[in-house]
């Protein structure tokens, strides 16, 4: 599983009840991905969403997800799907399409 810790309200400094260093050892001691935003002046917000999806991405790779086990929380999308029957009907080895994947 993937899990972000989100220090929120970053932009408001002076009222910090945590300090990044304490979010970051919390983080670090129970495997989360940490990162601080601010949703006020946007910091780090779509970074914590691309983080996130980079992380699963990799166990992917990894292999720690099983992508064909729809119980692992991932689904292949049709586009996907497609790609891969593309693939298996193509015995030159290069793709049709166009596509990257």
């Amino acid at each position: 599983m993937v899990i972000m810790l989100i220090g929120n309200k970053s932009d408001l400094e002076s009222r910090r009840e945590v300090k990044k260093e304490e979010g970051e050892a919390f983080a670090r001691e129970h495997g989360l991905i940490f990162m601080e935003t601010s949703a006020k002046t946007a910091s780090n917000v779509e970074e914590a969403f691309i983080n996130t999806a980079k992380e699963i991405y990799e166990k992917i790779q990894e292999g720690v997800f099983d992508i064909n086990n729809e119980a692992n929380g991932i689904k292949i999308g049709p586009q996907h799907a497609a790609t891969n029957a593309t693939h298996a009907g193509n015995q030159g080895g290069q793709q049709a399409g166009g596509g990257c994947c």
